[in-house]
């Protein structure tokens, strides 16, 4: 059944490489928990680029795009937003019942779907943030956005943010620990930002690009590498290239008692070696975060809420969604692309 009004909902299509077609289709009427929101804004994550490269499997057509932030256009009964209201999401929509998010790891849900990553079925069409409007399932994380936090700033919030929110908690307090960041795009200077904050004794990214330690500094990193060099002595080392020879020095630097935590990893690629004689004697922890739970999209909208730091140049200015095909195959200069219908 046609949602609100009339009006049709326009969506890209992603058939393969840089084919993306839009297509116009009615949008439903939301029910239960399911909310029906208007996309303001939607940032264009790096997983994307990989997707139409080739580099990750996806289903194929699609609509994609994952982070977005909008403004509530209808609800079911049971949702816990109202029309109106500025929201970002998460990225995947979890079941709630199955013995995964029973333990509390919902993004792992055994039946868990995904925004953005959803093969385009005429029952789901609004799927992805690549479109006029997003259908949110329940089950889907919503959260709403203060008024002060621009569309620029609160997109990226229902992924990159958000995962450093997992990751950083899976890291253990960072007040007074020796912090090493592993990239330095937009999740890496995200995790500086949040160290610095945290009281971290020192933060040190590493990456490639000269521009991107530049703006490492400017978000908090108190000295900066080009990868190769080498690497201090770090109680944590947040890894978010996912570069094998990245994790490898990564792990190479903890001290003892050290702790890593693996967020860029996502990817097929070659083994990476580990000492285990080494992880014993020196107490070491590797461990890894994928997606997030529904705290870490409170806190990540909370913390971008509270940070004075310029989150709005990261982001190129927004360009229709009819040049989503030059922007996926295009090298972005700033750490996000962002599209508008």
């Amino acid at each position: 059944m046609p949602g609100p009004g009339s009006e049709l909902a326009t969506v890209a299509v992603w058939r393969g490489g840089a084919d993306l077609t839009l297509e116009r289709v009615p949008p439903p009427v939301p029910s239960g928990g399911e909310v029906l929101v208007r996309v303001d804004l939607a940032t264009v994550c790096g997983s994307d680029h990989h997707t139409v490269s080739g580099r990750r499997p996806a289903p194929c057509p699609s609509v994609l795009g994952h982070e977005g932030v909008g403004t509530v256009v209808a609800t079911g009964p049971d949702a816990v937003v109202r029309p109106g209201e500025r929201v970002v999401w998460s990225v995947t929509v979890a079941c709630g019942s199955c013995d995964r998010c029973a333990a509390g790891r919902t993004a792992k849900c055994c039946s868990v779907r995904k925004l953005g990553h959803e093969a385009y079925d005429a029952r789901w069409p609004l799927s992805g943030t690549y479109a006029s409007h997003v259908l949110l399932p329940a089950g889907t994380a919503v959260e709403r956005v203060p008024d002060d936090v621009a569309d620029l700033v609160a997109a990226p919030a229902g992924c990159a943010t958000a995962t450093v929110m997992a990751a950083v908690e899976a890291a253990g307090p960072l007040r007074g620990r020796r912090v090493l960041v592993s990239g330095a795009g937009m999740l890496g200077l995200t995790a500086v930002a949040f160290a610095a904050t945290a009281g971290a004794a020192e933060v040190v990214a590493v990456d490639l690009d000269p521009g991107r330690r530049a703006l490492a500094e400017r978000f908090g990193a108190a000295r900066t590498l080009a990868a190769g060099e080498p690497l201090p002595a770090a109680d944590v080392a947040l890894e978010l290239s996912g570069a094998p020879r990245a994790v490898e020095t990564a792990l190479g630097a903890l001290d003892v008692g050290g702790r890593l935590v693996l967020v860029g990893s996502v990817s097929p690629g070659p083994a990476v070696p580990l000492d285990p004689e080494r992880v014993v004697r020196s107490w070491l922890t590797v461990t890894g975060v994928h997606n997030y739970e529904p705290r870490h999209l409170a806190q990540a909208v909370a913390f971008l809420a509270a940070s004075a730091l310029p989150w709005a140049e990261l982001v190129e200015e927004p360009v229709p969604l009819a040049e989503l095909g030059r922007v996926l195959t295009a090298p972005a200069g700033r750490p996000r692309a962002a599209v508008h219908a």
